[in-house]
């Protein structure tokens, strides 16, 4: 247990280290050259004790931030002795990364006599290498045809950038200095966490910042287990599944049986699918992360998310399931859709125990396109990623949202004018599909339709999306979200694609992305027809 500290130094030191992660997030931000990072905010900053435990995060992407701590361990692991300017990066799934796309980066904070804390940074990589552009292969069937694989290696050492690694690194992708630009704003991102950390350590000293970092951990424990013992106890459980996985096998089920006894929750996914060939595989740190975030959403989202809130629950997954896989299962869908049904089957579970507080589901995939080629403006490589938003569930008190990303993205659009500007496609369509939320007392938000059409050369499209056989479902009488839909669009025909796919776009067609609605709450009412848009 931490020192005791008053309440209001307590507090003062709790918001400025949570304000260093939120700096160093916007530097990522202004820096980054990629409309991924720039625009989509696809990136995540959190600050750590010295022995590695999560004490403050910016508020991002939950998928980032609940498996981050996992790739900080692996960092600490592997490294024996710290130095000053060392920085760390790693991707690897399976030492706490969540898909290869995602590079973490960790770098020790000196002041006074020694080791103060850790920063640590991921950002998504519009393309990390491997057979399709943008690292977003639907037909992997191991990690090894995903991309470049990093375990922890220091790229800097004591202040120094290592060329050669970084030649290694930039040789095994398509867009090296867009790469590039990207990884000096994560090693921008981290020297504002140094700096801010060692401004704190000039004002409030060593021993009191590391007594504030202990007790911004406890408080969150206390918290936690406070809310936790409020629930009902007793055990519920719940089961969903995925379309498929892209290489023979579907649906896939998720199960999950949540136990609140007294002030601890244990949450134990036995029954779930066996892992897959296809890339749907959730690593632990994935499902852990899915797990952190749906119950902080249900308790009480004001507790400072850090590792003191985590330690009341215990997550049981078992090895060589879709939800902890074993190497080397292909993994870039398990971060990206995987995650997302983990998130459904969680919160279908705590609402047979707290119906008050959990939505119907919402959309329930995060609509992954990833597009490339060589650009005819300029004869270079390109790759584009995104993720689409849809309907989020109708909850309680209230219908869900239109055309939003939830749960574990949280990321931003792309701007159609930042899309067309730096890639050479156009947008034909973005708008809403009404009357794609589910109808019920409170209706499911309505899907989005994106139209993209390549401009004057044929890309290579790869597509890793769900909900396209499955519907999000609905809540005490509320009817599912409809499904969402892939399209290609030629020469005035209507072709039909399935959920996990990739192939040529050809000038003159277009690929039309059409995305789930959310779960409707409660029995509709008589007279209504179609959800609200």
């Amino acid at each position: 247990m931490s020192k005791e500290l008053d309440p209001i130094t307590l507090e003062v030191l709790r918001h400025a280290l949570a304000s260093v992660a939120e700096e160093m997030n916007a530097n990522l931000i202004r820096s980054a050259y990629s409309p991924n990072i720039k625009e989509r905010r696809d990136c995540s900053s959190a600050l750590f004790d010295p022995r590695g435990e999560l004490v403050a995060q910016a508020e991002s992407i939950p998928v980032h931030l609940g498996a981050m701590p996992f790739s900080v361990r692996a960092a600490l692991g592997r490294v024996a002795e710290w130095e000053e300017g060392d920085v760390v990066i790693l991707n690897d799934p399976y030492l706490g990364g969540a898909h290869l796309p995602d590079v973490t980066f960790v770098a020790p904070v000196f002041a006074g006599s020694g080791l103060v804390a850790f920063v640590a940074c991921r950002a998504h990589h519009a393309d990390i290498g491997g057979p399709a552009p943008g690292s977003l292969a639907p037909t992997a069937t191991e990690v090894y045809g995903e991309g470049l694989r990093i375990p922890p290696v220091r790229l800097w050492k004591r202040g120094e950038l290592d060329e050669d690694l970084l030649r290694l690194l930039l040789q095994n992708v398509r867009t090296p200095d867009e790469r590039w630009g990207d990884l000096r704003a994560q090693h921008a991102a981290c020297r504002t966490g140094i700096g801010r950390i060692r401004d704190l350590v000039a004002r409030y000293g060593v021993e009191l910042l590391g007594e504030g970092m202990a007790g911004v951990l406890d408080y969150s424990e206390r918290r936690m287990r406070a809310e936790i013992a409020r629930l009902p106890q007793g055990a519920a459980e719940f089961a969903d599944a995925l379309d498929d996985d892209g290489a023979g096998s579907g649906p896939i089920p998720i199960r999950v049986r949540i136990e609140i006894r007294a002030d601890t929750m244990r949450v134990d996914f036995a029954g779930s699918a066996p892992q897959v060939r296809g890339p749907l595989n959730a690593v632990f740190a994935v499902t852990a992360s899915a797990v952190y975030y749906a119950l902080r959403a249900v308790t009480d989202p004001t507790i400072p998310p850090n590792a003191g809130g985590y330690r009341p629950i215990e997550i049981l997954a078992p090895e060589g399931t879709i939800v902890n896989p074993r190497p080397p299962a292909s993994v870039v869908g398990g971060n990206l859709e995987t995650s997302q049904r983990i998130v459904d089957v969680v919160l279908g579970a705590l609402a047979e125990l707290i119906p008050e507080r959990v939505p119907a589901a919402s959309q329930g995939t995060m609509n992954n396109v990833a597009i490339g080629g060589t650009d005819p403006r300029t004869g270079r490589l390109y790759a584009f990623y995104e993720t689409i938003g849809g309907g989020s569930g109708a909850r309680p008190n209230g219908d869900g949202v239109d055309g939003v990303h939830s749960h574990m993205t949280n990321t931003l659009n792309t701007p159609v004018e930042a899309l067309e500007l730096a890639y050479p496609l156009r947008v034909e369509r973005y708008e809403l599909r009404l009357g794609t939320g589910g109808r019920g007392r409170l209706c499911g938000g309505c899907g989005i339709r994106r139209d993209i059409t390549p401009r004057g050369h044929t890309a290579h499209v790869s597509l890793l999306t769900d909900r396209r056989i499955g519907r999000p479902y609905g809540l005490w009488g509320g009817e599912p979200g409809e499904r969402g839909e892939n399209i290609l669009l030629r020469d005035g025909e209507e072709i039909r694609l399935p959920g996990k796919t990739e192939f040529d776009l050809h000038p003159g067609e277009t690929l039309s992305i059409r995305t789930p609605g959310g779960g409707g709450y409660g029995p509709p009412a008589a007279d209504l027809r179609e959800s609200p848009g």
